[in-house]
């Protein structure tokens, strides 16, 4: 056992948990901070050997700094519910990690893949060996203070482990879009915030040039129709966000209306 934190924030995750917590069976701690869960989110956690904190929501990058400060260890392994190391990754892990804490290393890079519609992607670069800082010293790294896409903001120096870790990341389509309207609501909302200008004029072009960043040079082709989907979901994505943004913007009350309409499908926490 290494002295290690693993830490993962949930919400309503009983599906995909045990296979997180299971897959680092070096970590001398698990912890999860849970958010008001109403499923079997912490019954799963405690059966698999964590230590289950609650937490109302602080935002993504705050409710993971939070879970580094409850930690008993100064290194931090963080994961989410629906992500889990492979055996080829836990085991450099336990070989290399003695040697990196000794240091003054501040985070690991992980590179992380990603399972599509059943099976893994090949070639897709947002989706396959996506290198991921994951594994830091809390008094030299910590989480930025958005709503969404957050970042782990560091000094110093950085090592990159070889293996992947898996992404499962989502088991439909349907799954996939739910998520991807509350993650737009909460961009749209960090972009009120900073006074973001709205150009619907530049909509078309934003969404042709996703797709073909993605699609080619990001080889999304490579994956068939698979990667076609990818891309097209990544530049609708793109488009989307946008207008919302455009409408919250023109129509106020759609703030509150979007809200309590994603808490009536446990989206909004």
């Amino acid at each position: 056992m290494l002295p290690i934190s693993l830490v993962v924030i949930t919400f309503n995750e009983a599906a995909d948990l045990g296979r997180c917590l299971d897959s680092v069976d070096f970590a001398n701690e698990k912890i999860v901070v849970d958010c008001g869960s109403d499923d079997d989110t912490r019954t799963v956690a405690l059966a698999h050997g964590a230590l289950v904190v609650e937490q109302d929501w602080l935002g993504f990058g705050p409710q993971r700094n939070f879970a580094s400060g409850v930690a008993a260890n100064d290194w931090i392994l963080s994961l989410d519910a629906d992500e889990a190391l492979t055996p080829a990754l836990a085991h450099e892990l336990q070989e290399r990690l003695p040697d990196v804490m000794a240091t003054d290393t501040a985070v690991g890079v992980m590179y992380r893949t990603a399972s599509f519609m059943g099976r893994p992607l090949r070639w897709y670069r947002s989706m396959v060996r996506e290198p991921k800082a994951r594994i830091y010293h809390r008094q030299r790294a910590h989480w930025s203070d958005v709503r969404v896409h957050e970042t782990l903001l560091y000094k110093g120096r950085a090592v990159t482990f070889k293996a992947p870790f898996m992404h499962y990341l989502n088991p439909t389509l349907v799954h996939h879009e739910l998520k991807s309207l509350r993650y737009a609501e909460l961009k749209a909302l960090d972009w009120r915030d900073r006074k973001r200008a709205s150009w619907p004029l530049a909509w078309p072009f934003v969404f042709a040039f996703t797709f073909l960043k993605d699609y080619l040079l990001r080889l999304a082709v490579l994956d068939g129709w698979r990667g076609w989907i990818v891309a097209y979901i990544a530049a609708h994505y793109a488009v989307y966000k946008r207008i919302r943004y455009y409408e919250l913007l023109r129509f106020v009350p759609s703030i509150e209306m979007a809200r309590k309409k994603l808490r009536d499908h446990k989206l909004e926490r």
